[in-house]
């Protein structure tokens, strides 16, 4: 099992990322120690070289991070035909329980990356650097993170046993059951669809008044919708969007729709739901960072593009369900 060549390539690249991080952060120790702005010693100039390096490495560091949280789910999926019971990347999961998991900790990483390769370039693209000490601190939180990553995607890989027989979607994400997920399969279509029409409407609104006004409290609150929006749109997967996409009125997997079957078509949704989700967040985050001028105006100048990108991320997230509703021979009339 551990010689599958999505299996290797997870494994081998996070050593790799983990000797990065660990190495980064051993200067960041020194960094959050000795840096001073302020002055022009050898040693600063030192440590300002050295945070361009160790930048650049992070940067390929956490875009492994983006792209395994990709990888894992495609490697779950392939390997599902290798397990009795196993019908998708559900299987395979459930296979070995450490897989869920290795699977919430790769989404957490997902979106720690991709904020901290954003807010990365934001403050090199200034002369004073600011950020400096802040993205260091955060890098010595990140770190026991990503070893927690191999570490379980070890235990997960290495504890796989074809023999055993697993479970699949049918009875994880099933109206039956007693879990958070058998809720959402449970709730009502048309109420399910009535929560995800409001959460949308108010995401996309206040995007647009973002993009228009320059309030704080516009963006603050834009960060609480796009959190809300991120768990409602996962919810609405589970609860009505599946149904459509697989056109069956009983069939809530979320993972299903990774297969070629279905012409890949959760890739590119769960795609606009990330980059929907990360660059509606990063307008709010950002705010506190305005009290340093050259960050104040570099923030000013990239807010209009994150807000496009959020708002075009969603809408191709929405792209998928919709056509299936509106143009698909699929109807919830009885529901």
């Amino acid at each position: 099992m551990i010689l599958h060549p999505g299996i290797l390539a997870l494994l081998s690249g996070s050593v790799i990322t983990l000797i990065i991080v660990i190495a980064a952060s051993l200067i960041a120790v020194r960094i959050l120690r000795r840096w001073d702005r302020d002055s022009g010693s050898e040693e600063q100039l030192t440590l300002e070289r050295r945070t361009w390096l160790v930048s650049a490495l992070l940067n390929y560091a956490f875009a492994f991070q983006i792209g395994s949280a990709v990888l894992f789910v495609f490697t779950a999926e392939d390997i599902h035909p290798l397990f009795i019971g196993a019908m998708c990347a559900t299987g395979s999961l459930n296979a070995n329980l450490v897989g869920w998991l290795v699977l919430l900790l790769k989404g957490l990483l997902l979106f720690i990356g991709a904020l901290w390769l954003l807010f990365n370039s934001l403050d090199q693209s200034t002369e004073d650097t600011p950020l400096v000490r802040v993205k260091y601190r955060a890098l010595l939180v990140i770190a026991p993170l990503v070893a927690l990553d191999l570490y379980l995607q070890w235990s997960y890989f290495s504890g796989l046993q074809p023999e055993v027989i697993t479970s699949c979607c049918g009875s994880l994400f099933s109206s039956q059951g007693d879990s958070v997920v058998s809720e959402l399969a449970g709730m009502p279509p048309r109420q399910a669809m009535g929560l995800f029409a409001v959460a949308s409407l108010v995401y996309l609104g206040l995007l647009a008044a973002c993009y228009r006004f320059r309030s704080a409290i516009l963006r603050h609150l834009l960060f609480a919708a796009t959190v809300i929006m991120f768990f409602v749109s996962l919810g609405g997967v589970v609860s009505f969007i599946s149904l459509y996409i697989y056109q069956m009125p009983s069939h809530h997997c979320p993972f299903d729709m990774l297969q070629g079957y279905y012409y890949f078509v959760g890739y590119p949704l769960y795609a606009g739901l990330f980059v929907a989700t990360v660059f509606g967040l990063i307008p709010g985050l950002s705010q506190p960072y305005k009290r340093y001028p050259s960050l104040a105006a570099e923030i000013e100048r990239r807010e209009p593009r994150w807000l496009v990108i959020s708002g075009c991320g969603y809408l191709l997230f929405l792209f998928f369900p919709l056509w299936q509703m509106l143009f698909g021979p699929f109807k919830l009339l009885g529901y």
